[in-house]
């Protein structure tokens, strides 16, 4: 099998970069890493060379493409049947892809205003309209999964699921959004993870500032 690449951008800010990769790592999905560092205003046009989008994530695999993190996710899950990336049972495994999507198509207002910043001290901002219902709903989700599977992550084991929502982990600590003791506990579980360590440290590292997102 041709070896998998993804290319990412600044493991400090982008969250997008930062689901397909915690996905891959924490469940043991083969794969080689290519940083294309944003370190200008709009990006890095070495990009537009790589990605018919323009954006990263990115994820080659011999003479193919596949772009959007949950796209990569679920390529990776097709090539990798016994990874793990989604739950085993049908109802749970559609439910992990149902809450997945809703990442992906929602909670605009979080992502603007709150960019993931794994080197900001925490502290909070003046919270702009919309953010205080993408937490709200967010903790419902969170909540209502780990009432049922028991925890420490969504859906028992650490998924995919838990992977699109690794970025909002960060937010929620960096600008002090949630005091409930349930979104605390999976928020722990998730930065205790090896593979969520793995990338805190090589973000910390990183030399590239981009004051469009310092919040």
């Amino acid at each position: 099998m041709a070896e998998l690449t993804l290319y990412i951008a600044n493991k400090n800010y982008s969250s997008w970069s930062f689901r397909p990769w915690i996905a891959f790592e924490a469940r043991g999905v083969p794969f080689r890493e290519v940083l294309v560092p944003f370190d200008f205003p709009n990006g890095n046009p070495r990009i537009k060379e790589i990605s018919p989008s323009g954006k990263v994530p990115l994820l080659r695999h011999g003479d193919l493409s596949v772009w959007e993190s949950l796209a990569i996710i679920e390529y990776g899950a097709e090539l990798f049947p016994d990874a793990g990336l989604w739950p085993k049972d049908p109802a749970q495994r559609a439910l992990a892809r149902t809450v997945s999507t809703e990442m992906v198509a929602g909670f605009r207002a979080l992502r603007n205003a709150c960019p993931m910043n794994i080197r900001r001290k925490k502290g909070a901002i003046p919270l702009q309209e919309g953010v205080t219902a993408d937490v709200a709903r967010i903790e419902e989700i969170w909540h209502e999964r780990l009432a049922v599977s028991g925890g420490p992550f969504l859906f028992g084991e650490f998924s995919a699921a838990d992977a699109m929502y690794a970025p909002v982990v960060n937010r929620f600590e960096i600008y002090d959004l949630v005091t409930h003791e349930t979104t605390l506990a999976y928020m722990a579980a998730m930065k205790a993870h090896p593979a969520w360590r793995k990338w805190e440290e090589a973000a910390l590292a990183e030399p590239w500032i981009v004051p469009e997102d310092e919040a």
